[in-house]
This record gives structure tokens, C-alpha cells and sequence, in this order.
């Protein structure tokens, strides 16, 4: 209230005295005349009318009123170049911090309530690129001054550093103007003072700071690379180290551009999406659906069946599923698309040369302009004592150690409660295991909304899934029976089991690459700045070893900053973009998300208001027997603009298609209502969730009038 107070107070004054200065045209002839009424009172009181007109400056930029122009002009007629410089630069300044601290303490709160996550992201670029923004701006006149004033006031950049950036920054354009005020009586119109050579000039000026910071790269470039010999001549454009999701994305547009690029790949081509990852996950929970569903057939009217499982045929299947799409991944492929692939580790000797050593030891070296890192990420093995007496499963070795089996394992423990964990649990539970999983956080999925997690836990409850959050794994034994020991509290537990599966999380795959050698630093993955490089800007690493995201989606999004980047950023380079990652979880239920979750928007304070369907009402849902679910939207109080959606049912992953296209392109769930979808579809959930939002948001008075015209036309 007391903001909105001054803010109508400050509105209003500046928008008197802007009528009034309107009344009163100023022209250079009408300045003359006004100065020349001042010549004997300043001759008089020389410091006092300094002082004054100091004061009056200051209050002008600070009310934002377009007329320091002429203040400007004025100074230079009445105290000469040197003396109105001064006494225009540091009034200009303190009145546009002034301005600025204003428009800081008016409307910054609500600014950043009505942008929510964008506001966060636009401060971040500011707070390290700000000053050179706000100098290049004050470099050239064509762009308001007030106007910068009270933008900067919406960011969070010190008042300091505004300060003494705009004092500097004006310093040029003050100095044109003060000196056409020298020469008031010679000036016609304000276009005398600035000519295109003087503009063009500005321009000039208003890029250095980029230059300088070009400059700086330039020589922090060469400092890194010290002590090292370039050499003469590069044999490749390009070398990509690991032939995953990142690695084959980066080497097929280092070839669409011409560019000589060598994949290097230790292991299967493919990476561990194909061969231990999504792929084969996704052939085994399709098959544990199926037997899911035989077992309800009575839910489809038909009869309740008990499915036969030869486990071997099933881990078959998986097996020829990856062979089937092995091909859209081999290296005949690649090659025929101009990539060389070689078979070896890769090892880096120097900042621009790669050694490969081949299966049979035989080694070579190549030079190269630019270098990617793509090696992915492996399973991480908790440091319980006796792990390793129990042969633990992860899921890159589990599809082949387990191949031979008639059966699924009896007994399985998993431990982990995360996207892994749960869907090989749900998985093997349908298979046959009797399943036991242990999580130590308090729920399963932590990162997800908890409402979505619990009705997936619930879920894997209703397959035979003994859920156990909150429990810590301490340690394994062998005494006949494999054991597993856990805690919850002061309780203790022996679990004893056939397999155990570890799924507690990733960690990149960094040894062996001479990283260590090279200097480049290395924490939980391969430290990198926003353009995915190194310590050295022509290395870059893409994909899980970068983070911070483990999805295969965004390893290939990553491919493509980091090729370009490779390839082009010695002249221009693209920031990677994080601002919308979906991603799903494939249980049944599936779960999707993107953007905020409820739990994160109250966690960081972003206002929200949110929109729920219950997939239960979708006819599509009853019709296929899976009404279950939600989509749950959030968006800010009174807008349509999507800050985050979360989906838990079927084909959820699928129907979050829509909601990452809005996202991505800022449209409202107002676009998505009108938009035709085909009945009867998943995707008509979407346009529900939107037509939810919109009954909510009617205007109640606007109703009433539409209700009284409709009763006043019955006559």
C-alpha cells in the first residue's frame, strides 16, 4: 500500500510537470532569451547559481522529464565547457541513480512476482554482463536515458556500480552537448548538434567494452594455453570422444557442416541408452505390461489369465530389440555420413592432440582444432562394506548377466527410489520377483512432486512392491542366504535375497582421459562454463560427464551447442539453454514434468497459482481402463503464462509434448484451449487443464452483465 502510495505520487508530479513544460516549448531561441535574463544575477551569485542549477538537474533526471537536453545546453552557455561538464556529469549521475534506486524500490517486488523463473535468469545474465550492458547503452544517445534509468532499477546490480558505469559511460554525449551549449548562439535546432559522423562515432564507442572483453578472452586464452605447443597444422576439425547420445549428435553436425571429424568409441556404438539404458528398460517394462494387463484381463471384460514368463525369451526380446536399432547408430552409418569412427580409448595428450590405443594396443595421435568430451556416466557404487561379496546388479550389466535365467531372480532387493529404481522394481515385481526396495530419502522420487510420487508408489504397492523409504543400507553379508542390512531410526533389518540391483544414481565417466594431465577441473563432472568449454575453450565436454542434466534428450540438446561451438566459436558462440527440460519417468503410472513443481515454486518463493485435471474425467482415459492420474499445472496468480506442469498417468511423457512446445515458445494455456485437439485422445487432457484454468479466471462482474443482458433480450 505504501509503495503504491509514492508510486501514484511520483506519476503524478512527473506528469504535471511534464504538461507543464509542454505548454512552454523550448526551442534554441526561447533558451537564449531565458539565459540571457539570468547573465546579471549569475555575474552577482556566481556559486549560488551553480549550486541551484545543479540541484535542478538532478531533480529533472531523477522524474525522469525529457528535457536535460536542454539543461545540458543551458549548462554549457551559462558556465563555459569545462565547468559545465562538471556540474553536468555528477548532477546527470546522481539524478539517474536516483531514478534508478525509485524504480528499484517501487516496482522491482512486483516485477519479479509477475516474471517468476524468467525474472531469476535475466538477473543472473545481468549480475555478470550488467556493466557492460549499461556502458554500452549510455554510449549511445538514440536510447533514452530515463528510460535505461529505470529498467537498470529493476535488476539487481549495486547502485554503485551503476553509478560510476553511468558517470562514465555519459561522459562522451555530455561533452557534445556542453560544448554545442558553448555555442548557443549559433545553434538552430538540436539536429545541428549531432551529425551521422558523430552517432557513427558513438557506435564505435558503445561496442569497446565488447572489444575489451573479446580482448580479455583473447589473452586468458593465451595464458591457458602457455607451456604448450600448438602445432602448425591440425589434422581434424573436430575429434568426439564417446559415441553416446552427445557424441553421435556432435560428429553428425561437425559432418553436415564439411568438417573432418573423428568418433572415437571404447566400447558399442550407441552409448548407454541403447545397450544399457533406455532402450532395453523400456522392451522389458513393455513386456512386464503386458503380463500387468493379462493378469486384469477381467478389467477389459475379458477372462483373468496367468501369463507364462520364460524369462530367458523375454531378456531375448530386449537383446533383439537393440539389434534393431543398433543399425540407426553403427558405425557403417556414420561413416556413410562422412564421420571417421575409431574403435579405442581415447586419451588427451595435449590441449590439441588425442591419443587412440586400439583393443589390440596398437596407439596413434591426431591433432585437432576442437575436442569433445562425451563419455557419459556410469553406475555409482555406494561404499557399504560387503557390496562387494553379494555380485550387485546395475543396470548396465544386468541385461546380459541375467539373460540366461528361466526365470526372474526370486528374491530382488533394489536399492534406490529413483527413476531407475523404480521402474526395473515395477518391472521385475510383474515379471515374478518378489520385490523389495529400499529408498533412505522419505519418498520415492524425490525430485517430483510429492503427490505424483505417492501415486506411483502406490502403484508399485498394488504389483507386490514392498516399498521402504526412509531406511538407510548400512551393509551385506553372505552366510548361506545373500543379505542386505538396513536402519531405520534405531531399528535394524536383514533382508536376505537372490539379485540385487543398484541403482542410487550416475556419476561421469572421467578417468583415463588425461584430464588430470591437461588441468582441467573436475568435481561431481567436467567443470564447464555456460558455452559448454573447459578450462580451455576448444575443448568441450556434452552430456552426462558436463551435467547437469543425466537425460539422453538433453545430451543430444547439449551436442548441438557444444558442435557449434567447437566448430564456430572462434567467431561466434551460443550460450547452452536450459530455460525448459522435460522428462518422464516410465512406470505405470508414467510421470512427467516440466518446469517448476509446487514443492520447488513454494521452496524458492515464486507466487503461483495452480490448475488440476484429474484424468479420471477424460473420456479417453475411461475408455482405455486408466482413469488415474493428473495434470497439474502452475502458473502466476492471474496469468496463463506456464511456469511448470506435472503429469502422472498414462502416456504422460507423451502429453507433456504440448506443454514443453508453450513453454519453449512462451504461449499461455489461453492458446492451448484454443487449439482443436481430436476427440477421443490423451491430449484432450491438455485442453481440459486449460479450460479449468480459464473457468477460474471469469470475471464475476463481467458474468453478472452478461446475465442481465440475457434476461433484459427474454423480454
Amino acid at each position: 500500500m505504501k509503495k503504491t502510495l509514492l508510486l501514484s505520487v511520483f506519476l503524478a508530479l512527473s506528469a504535471t510537470l511534464f504538461l507543464l513544460i509542454r505548454e512552454h516549448e523550448v526551442t534554441p531561441d526561447s533558451l537564449r532569451n531565458a539565459l540571457a535574463g539570468l547573465a546579471d544575477f549569475q555575474a552577482a551569485r556566481p556559486l549560488l547559481v551553480a549550486g541551484l542549477f545543479l540541484l535542478i538537474y538532478v531533480a529533472i533526471v531523477a522524474l525522469s522529464l525529457p528535457i536535460a537536453v536542454w539543461l545540458t545546453l543551458a549548462a554549457g552557455a551559462l558556465f563555459g565547457f569545462w565547468q559545465g561538464l562538471v556540474i553536468v556529469s555528477f548532477a546527470s549521475a546522481i539524478g539517474a541513480t536516483l531514478a534508478f534506486l525509485a524504480a528499484r524500490y517501487l516496482l522491482r517486488d512486483w516485477v519479479r512476482a509477475r516474471m517468476g523463473a524468467r525474472a531469476r535468469t535475466i538477473e543472473a545474465g545481468l549480475a555478470r554482463d550488467g556493466a557492460f550492458y549499461l556502458f554500452s547503452l549510455r554510449l549511445i544517445p538514440v536510447v533514452p536515458f530515463f528510460a535505461v534509468n529505470l529498467l537498470m532499477g529493476l535488476t539487481p546490480m549495486p547502485a554503485w556500480t551503476f553509478y560510476w558505469v553511468s558517470q562514465i559511460g555519459m561522459l562522451a554525449g555530455t561533452a557534445v552537448y556542453v560544448n554545442a551549449g558553448t555555442q548557443l548562439a549559433r545553434l538552430d535546432r538540436l539536429s545541428d548538434i549531432v551529425s551521422p559522423a558523430i552517432l557513427a562515432s558513438f557506435a564505435a564507442l558503445a561496442a569497446f567494452p565488447w572489444i575489451a572483453r573479446a580482448a580479455l578472452r583473447f589473452v586468458r586464452r593465451r595464458k591457458v594455453l602457455s607451456g604448450w605447443t600448438r602445432p602448425r597444422r591440425f589434422d581434424r576439425n573436430l575429434i568426439v570422444i564417446g559415441a553416446g547420445s552427445a557424441g553421435l549428435v556432435s560428429a553428425y553436425i561437425a559432418a553436415a557442416t564439411r568438417a573432418r571429424v573423428t568418433l572415437v568409441e571404447a566400447g558399442e556404438m550407441g552409448g548407454d541408452c541403447l545397450n544399457h539404458g533406455c532402450v532395453p528398460s523400456k522392451a522389458l517394462i513393455r513386456t512386464a505390461t503386458l503380463a500387468h494387463q493379462m493378469r486384469h484381463a477381467a478389467d477389459f471384460g475379458l477372462i483373468d489369465a496367468t501369463p507364462a514368463i520364460p524369462f530367458d525369451r523375454v531378456m531375448a526380446r530386449v537383446h533383439r530389440i537393440i539389434a534393431e536399432i543398433a543399425p540407426h547408430d553403427s558405425v557403417e552409418r556414420y561413416r556413410s555420413l562422412g564421420v571417421e569412427v575409431l574403435k579405442g580409448h581415447a586419451r588427451l595428450v595435449d590441449p590439441w592432440t588425442v591419443e587412440i590405443t586400439a583393443a589390440q594396443g596398437v596407439t596413434q595421435r591426431l591433432t585437432t582444432r576442437a575436442i569433445i568430451i562425451a563419455t557419459g556416466a556410469q553406475p555409482l557404487m555406494p561404499p557399504l562394506p560387503g557390496l562387494d561379496l553379494v555380485d550387485p546388479l546395475t543396470s548396465d550389466i544386468l541385461w546380459h548377466r541375467l539373460g540366461g535365467l528361466d526365470k526372474a531372480p526370486g528374491r530382488l532387493v533394489v536399492l534406490g527410489g529413483g527413476p531407475i529404481g523404480c521402474e526395473m522394481a515395477q518391472a521385475f515385481a510383474r515379471l515374478g520377483s518378489q520385490v523389495t526396495q529400499i529408498e533412505m530419502a522419505p519418498q520415492i522420487l524425490m525430485r517430483e512432486d510429492p503427490e505424483a510420487a505417492a501415486l506411483v508408489r502406490a502403484s508399485l504397492r498394488a504389483d507386490g512392491v514392498e516399498v521402504l523409504t526412509g531406511h538407510k543400507a548400512v551393509r551385506f553379508g553372505l552366510d548361506g542366504d545373500k543379505w542386505i542390512e538396513i536402519e531405520t531410526g534405531d531399528r535394524t533389518r536383514r533382508i536376505a535375497f537372490d539379485q540385487i540391483i543398484v541403482a542410487v544414481g550416475r556419476s561421469p565417466r572421467l578417468t583415463g582421459l588425461g584430464l588430470e594431465t591437461l588441468g582441467v577441473p573436475t568435481q561431481r563432472a567436467i567443470s564447464t562454463n555456460a558455452f559448454l568449454q573447459t578450462k580451455f575453450p576448444h575443448i568441450l565436454a556434452a552430456g552426462d560427464v558436463a551435467g547437469p542434466y543425466q537425460f539422453t534428450h538433453v545430451a543430444a540438446h547439449q551436442a548441438w551447442f557444444a558442435s557449434v561451438n567447437a566448430l564456430f566459436g572462434w567467431a561466434w558462440r551460443v550460450k547452452a539453454d536450459y530455460r525448459v527440460i522435460p522428462w518422464a519417468i516410465f512406470t505405470d503410472p508414467e510421470l512427467a514434468r516440466v518446469g517448476l513443481s509446487e514443492a520447488e515454486a513454494l521452496e524458492q518463493g515464486v507466487a503461483h497459482e495452480i490448475t488440476r485435471y484429474d484424468l479420471a474425467e477424460l473420456d479417453r482415459a475411461i475408455t482405455d481402463g486408466a482413469a488415474r492420474g493428473f495434470v497439474k499445472v502452475l502458473t502466476p496468480p492471474g496469468r496463463d503464462r506456464i511456469l511448470g506442469v506435472t503429469i502422472v498417468g498414462d502416456r504422460a511423457g507423451e502429453l507433456m509434448a504440448e506443454f514443453v512446445l508453450a513453454m519453449k515458445h512462451g504461449l499461455g494455456l489461453n492458446k492451448i484451449l484454443g487449439t482443436i485437439h481430436i476427440y477421443p485422445t490423451w491430449a484432450e487432457a491438455n485442453k481440459s487443464v486449460a479450460g479449468t484454468w480459464r473457468r477460474q479466471h471469469v470475471n464475476p462482474r463481467l458474468l453478472a452483465l452478461v446475465e442481465r443482458i440475457h434476461r433484459w433480450r427474454r423480454g
